[in-house]
């Protein structure tokens, strides 16, 4: 079954999206396996989340080269993570630029070629405005569950259940946007862009 890494900077919900991920896959029968490393989330540092599941998973990490999928929430975040996709891997890159401490500073520069790297990496790569797309569903920290909308169109689990999933994780407050951004990213999935 699928390997999924979730790549992205502290606050842009990579946790509670690889939370929703997981409990979907739970909820289809599924064994699973997640994992987080914070990389001083808190100040805008790396976030990264791994999801498995499977009959019987027994390690939580993705193996470098084997994730089938790979949601960048931050377009530097899905490039610094791209060893994890495997060569038939698909890419779902939100097309948005937080520039680290370093690059704030003028100590370094944002890579100008990140999603040229992105694009020679993997096999497929879907590239969108997640955060905006969010932001016309009622909000743009909903921007992860625009990506795994998109993710849901290449995986064998039902709507409704990545619903009822929603409605367990998800703040009560937030689950209507999330409900929102959710289904944009499935249409915009369904399409193939």
């Amino acid at each position: 079954m699928p390997d999924v890494v979730l790549a992205g900077v502290g606050g842009q919900g990579n946790v509670l999206s690889a939370r929703l991920l997981a409990e979907t896959a739970l909820r289809m029968g599924y064994d699973v396996k997640t994992s987080e490393v914070h990389g001083m989330a808190q100040r805008g540092g790396s976030v990264v989340c791994m999801v498995r599941w499977g009959e019987k998973v027994c390690s939580p990490l993705v193996p470098e080269g084997r994730a089938d999928f790979l949601l960048a929430f931050e377009l530097l975040e899905g490039m610094r993570y791209l060893r994890y996709l495997s060569g038939e891997g698909t890419a779902i890159v939100n097309l948005y630029r937080l520039d680290p401490l370093p690059v704030l500073r003028g100590d370094a520069e944002y890579p100008p070629n990140a999603r040229e790297v992105i694009r020679s990496y993997a096999a497929r790569v879907l590239e969108l405005e997640a955060r905006a797309m969010a932001a016309e569903a009622g909000n743009p920290r909903a921007a992860g569950s625009v990506l795994l909308g998109v993710l849901s169109t290449c995986l064998d689990f039902p709507d409704d259940v990545w619903r009822e999933a929603m409605v367990a994780v998800v703040p009560s407050k937030a689950v209507e946007v999330n409900l929102r951004a959710f289904s944009a990213g499935v249409a915009f999935g369904r399409r193939g862009d």
